[in-house]
C-alpha cells in the first residue's frame, strides 16, 4: 500500500513515523525545505519539499500509483484541493482531509472526499454526550454522524465491572465490538466477564450512545 501524507507539524510527524515502522510505502510533502530534511532524518521517509496544492508535486510523490492520500494542512481549502486533485486527477481510491473548522465538514463531503475528520466535532460530541474524558478514549462518528465508534475505558467503580456480558442490557442500537484487555484483543461472548481496565469497542447510534455509555461506566446525564 502506498500512501502520500501531506501536512506540516507534529501531526504529520507522528504518522509518518509510525507509517515507516510499520513499512508502509510512505511518502511525505512538507511546505519547506527544512521541515522536509529534518522530517526525512527523523522518520526514514522519503520526503518532497513543495505545495501539495500544486498537481506537479502530487505527480511527483507518486500520486498516480497511491492508495491513499491524507491532507492534513492547518487551512481546510488546501485541505479540500489536494484531496480533490489526488482523487479527480490521479484517481487515488482514498482521500482523507483533517478538518479544521467542522462547519466545512458538509463541503468536504458533497466534494466526495472520503473521510473528513474534525477534531473539534469529535470533542464536542464528547461533551454533548456527557461522557468523561478519562473513560472515553477515542470517538470517531461514521457515515453520516448517526453511528459513533467508540473506546471505552471501565474503571474499578464501573456498574459492568464483573458482570458477563449475557447480563448486560445495551440498548438495541448498540453493541460490544472488542474488548481490549492488556494486550489481547477479545472477540465478546455471552460468558465474558468484563474486569476493570478493560477497554471496550462500543458501537452505536447517536440517539443510544448516552444510555450504554451510563450502562457500562456509570456516567449519569446533567
Amino acid at each position: 500500500m502506498k500512501v502520500i501524507l501531506a501536512g506540516s507539524g507534529k501531526i504529520l510527524y507522528y504518522l509518518a513515523r509510525q507509517f515507516s515502522r510499520r513499512g508502509v510505502d510512505v511518502r511525505v510533502v512538507a511546505p519547506s525545505e527544512d521541515e522536509a530534511r529534518e522530517l526525512s532524518r527523523r522518520t526514514g521517509a522519503t520526503v518532497l519539499a513543495g505545495d501539495a496544492t500544486d498537481p506537479r508535486v502530487l505527480l511527483e510523490a507518486g500520486a498516480w500509483r497511491a492508495h491513499t492520500v491524507l491532507a492534513l494542512l492547518p487551512n481546510d481549502e488546501d485541505n479540500l484541493a489536494i484531496c480533490q486533485i489526488a482523487g479527480r486527477m490521479y484517481r487515488v481510491p482514498r482521500t482523507i482531509a483533517l478538518v479544521n473548522d467542522p462547519e466545512n465538514e458538509e463541503v468536504f463531503q458533497r466534494f466526495q472526499v472520503t473521510t473528513a475528520i474534525s477534531a473539534t466535532r469529535i470533542l464536542s460530541l464528547i461533551i454533548e454526550e456527557q461522557a468523561g474524558f478519562e473513560e472515553i478514549a477515542r470517538m470517531m462518528a461514521v457515515g453520516d454522524g448517526s453511528v459513533s465508534v467508540s473506546e471505552v475505558l471501565l474503571r474499578e467503580d464501573a456498574p459492568a465491572v464483573g458482570l458477563p456480558l449475557k447480563k448486560l442490557t445495551l440498548p438495541e442500537e448498540a453493541l460490544l465490538g472488542g474488548i481490549i484487555r492488556g494486550d489481547r484483543v477479545m472477540i465478546p461472548k455471552g460468558g465474558t466477564h468484563l474486569q476493570a481496565g478493560d477497554r471496550l469497542i462500543l458501537i452505536a447510534a447517536r440517539a443510544s450512545l448516552e444510555t450504554a455509555l451510563r450502562l457500562l461506566t456509570g456516567e449519569e446525564s446533567s
